[in-house]
């Protein structure tokens, strides 16, 4: 019972990934407070670090491999989102109105530059209901802290994941088709992989190589599987 409760919910993952994760996140933030108050210090009223960031620490270091987790959505998300925030709260009068628009928009915007990141939207709907100071700092407010806390929480990352044997930026292996064979078919197309995703009408947050060298690397377990005696274990 207690084995199933404390599972871990992502395939893949381990509790060494987990300390792991937990020991980044840590240093990120910490790092990216320290350095940023030597900037923000100068901008009474705004805060060293946005709230955000604490979502972004959970994908750069727990889901490093995470489409969603990349230097260009983290950065680009975030930044990006805050202006969006910032068009809505100046433009829309209604508080309500303004930061589900902001939400929204940011979304849509993110979605078109492929830079989605979740933590984008609460960036957005702070630029619409946080602090005073923040207002007051119109447009700014994207660079300092937007988008000095993203690069250094990027920066923490990269550096971070030198040492924790997850690649960052992450670059999935590149499969060609006709290695992509599945254990009980005579293989599959790219156009067959697409349809098979669009059947499942659902976004998934792997990267599409990734999961070509997952199908393949099954493959391979499953033929090496069949190729043993009967009643003999593989091994490693």
């Amino acid at each position: 019972m207690f084995s199933k409760l404390f599972s871990l919910i992502l395939p893949g993952a381990t509790w060494r990934d987990r300390g792991s994760a937990t020991v980044g996140a840590f240093l990120g933030i910490f790092l990216t407070g320290a350095i940023s108050y030597q900037f923000v210090a100068s901008a009474p009223g705004l805060s060293l670090l946005i709230a955000p960031m604490g979502a972004s620490a959970v994908l750069l270091f727990a889901v490093p491999s995470s489409p969603l987790a990349q230097p260009w959505p983290v950065l680009g998300g975030n930044v990006i989102s805050s202006l969006v925030g910032m068009g809505c709260a100046q433009m829309i009068a209604d508080p309500a109105l303004a930061a589900g628009s902001a939400v929204g928009l940011a979304i849509l915007v993110m979605s078109l530059l492929r830079c989605l990141h979740p933590p984008g939207g609460a960036t957005a709907l702070l630029a619409v209901v946080g602090e005073p100071a923040i207002a007051d700092a119109g447009l700014s407010f994207a660079v300092l802290p937007v988008a000095l806390n993203s690069l250094l929480m990027i920066a923490a990352a990269w550096v971070f994941h030198k040492f924790s044997r997850h690649s960052f930026p992450h670059r999935g292996n590149h499969v060609p088709a006709d290695e992509m064979p599945l254990a009980m078919t005579d293989g599959f197309r790219e156009e067959d992989f697409q349809a098979g995703l669009a059947d499942m009408h659902e976004a998934f947050d792997i990267d599409t190589d990734d999961l070509k060298e997952l199908l393949r690397r099954i493959e391979s377990h499953a033929a090496a599987r069949r190729e043993l005696p009967e009643g003999a274990s593989r091994k490693g």
